[in-house]
């Protein structure tokens, strides 16, 4: 499967971009979390931050489709 992940705020930071096109054998973002955690050590738990899927938040068991969008969203400060 092929996906578009987001990364914003530390995520960003940590993974050192914004977005990326990627090839993924997980079905629920949780796995794909993990898979990039793995990956890049983003070091965060998925208790901490939320998840949307085209634009919606989803439960992090949501199934994940073909060319799903994953916004990976931490928490954010500012003002």
């Amino acid at each position: 499967m092929t996906a578009t992940v987001l990364y914003f705020g530390l995520l960003a930071e940590r993974r050192g971009l914004a977005e990326e096109c990627i090839t993924t054998t997980a079905n629920t973002p949780a796995a794909l979390y993990w898979e990039l955690d793995q990956q890049h050590q983003l070091g965060l738990s998925i208790n901490d931050f939320r998840v949307a899927v085209n634009d919606e938040f989803v439960a992090w068991d949501h199934p994940l489709e073909d060319h799903a969008t994953i916004a990976l969203l931490p928490p954010m400060s500012g003002g």
